[in-house]
């Protein structure tokens, strides 16, 4: 049975590291869900947070492959109550006066705020965890989202 599943690899800072590893991924027909990479706090790595749904057997296999590619340094899953993650969110939002302070409300609520406003919209702004911001977007879909984007899952384990 497939689920979702969050990896952090950390690997050298080099040129061509990322189309490599979501190569390898790719080619063994997962889908990745989401896809952060920033440097560490040694310039020379990067943490790659990868969520992929997958099978467990699979994901072994996968993890294992990651492994032995030269430029990953490590390669960790992380499980369930066991890591903190959080991804920014940004949605532009139908509004009119009588719909503002209302979605002013339900920013404020999830720990948003809105980032701009003009007289048709509002740009909303939240950061938290996926859960989180899947209940945000639901809520705003009730007031007609134009964009959204959101950044993909960063992840620590605890």
């Amino acid at each position: 049975m497939s689920e979702k599943h969050t990896i952090s690899v950390l690997v050298e800072n080099h040129f061509g590291v990322l189309a490599r590893v979501s190569g390898l991924i790719s080619a063994r027909a997962f889908n990745i869900d989401s896809l952060s990479v920033s440097t560490t706090e040694d310039p020379t790595t990067s943490r790659m947070t990868i969520v992929v749904d997958a099978d467990a057997v699979k994901l072994e296999q996968v993890k294992r492959q990651l492994g032995r590619l030269i430029d990953v340094i490590d390669v960790q899953e992380l499980r369930e109550g066991e890591y903190i993650d959080r991804e920014l969110l940004l949605a532009r939002v139908n509004a009119n006066g009588a719909t503002k302070a209302q979605l002013e409300q339900i920013a404020k609520q999830f720990g948003g705020r809105i980032a701009h406003a003009t007289a048709e919209s509002v740009v909303m702004e939240a950061s938290g965890d996926t859960k989180t911001l899947d209940r945000l977007v639901e809520q705003l879909r009730q007031h007609q989202i134009t964009k959204l984007v959101r950044t993909g899952r960063v992840a620590l384990e605890r």
